[in-house]
């Protein structure tokens, strides 16, 4: 497997009268369908460094690589495009459209770029749904699902595209133990059926130890476990 994400010599400063480093000289890379973790304190720089990987913010220098293209000099239409492709987005918060049902939430990445919905598509997001137990809930509108079932519509709507990465930022945040672990089931099996690279932030040390690779970030410096 190659490296589908790469970062060389990544730093970010804030700021412009009064200047504050966030990442300093960021040298990392992640294989094609690895499972990863990503921990550190409050302050520590992961989720600026999970929003550089994921083309929502720029870093001030330094290069950054998804899937062979380099995004960092690309323009908003070109990120818009990679990111629609090639990258699925979970939060700690599920983002649903609450006028919309559990299955049109999930078919709306694709209805960003084409407003009509085939046989097939219908088909995959129907398959999406089993794979994240939803089908008894599919026509529920989001407002009337538990929490679990939202975060799982969510994980089924960033799968949609059929992206090659997943970043999650502590998606099982706003859950109990038992849903917690319902997630990071359905996560690592996503990843091994489909074989989707997954970034997840966790604070849950007990999550990341069940991932391969555990990436710390410290001081806006990376410390590998």
């Amino acid at each position: 497997m190659g490296k589908i994400i790469e970062l060389k010599d990544i730093n970010k400063i804030y700021g412009t009268a009064v200047k504050t480093q966030v990442l300093f000289d960021i040298n990392l890379s992640f294989e094609e369908g690895s499972f990863n973790s990503i921990i550190g304190a409050s302050g520590s720089g992961k989720t600026t460094l999970l929003n550089i990987i994921g083309t929502l913010d720029k870093p001030t220098s330094g290069e950054v690589y998804i899937a062979g293209k380099r995004t960092d000099s690309m323009n908003k239409n070109e990120l818009a495009e990679l990111r629609n492709e090639t990258i699925g987005f979970v939060f700690q918060f599920h983002y649903l459209l609450p006028e919309f049902t559990a299955i049109e939430n999930i078919l709306m990445p694709y209805m960003i770029k084409n407003m009509k919905i085939s046989k097939e598509i219908k088909e995959r997001a129907e398959e999406l749904l089993n794979i994240v137990g939803l089908q008894k809930v599919k026509n529920n509108l989001s407002n009337n699902m538990s929490g679990g079932q939202q975060q799982r519509t969510a994980i089924a709507r960033a799968l949609m595209n059929n992206p090659k990465i997943i970043l999650a930022d502590e998606p099982t945040g706003n859950l109990d133990s038992e849903s917690t672990e319902n997630i990071y089931k359905i996560l690592r099996d996503i990843n091994e059926k489909f074989k989707t690279t997954f970034l997840i932030i966790t604070h849950d040390r007990k999550i990341a130890e069940k991932t391969d690779r555990i990436v710390e970030v410290r001081d806006g410096r990376i410390n590998m476990i």
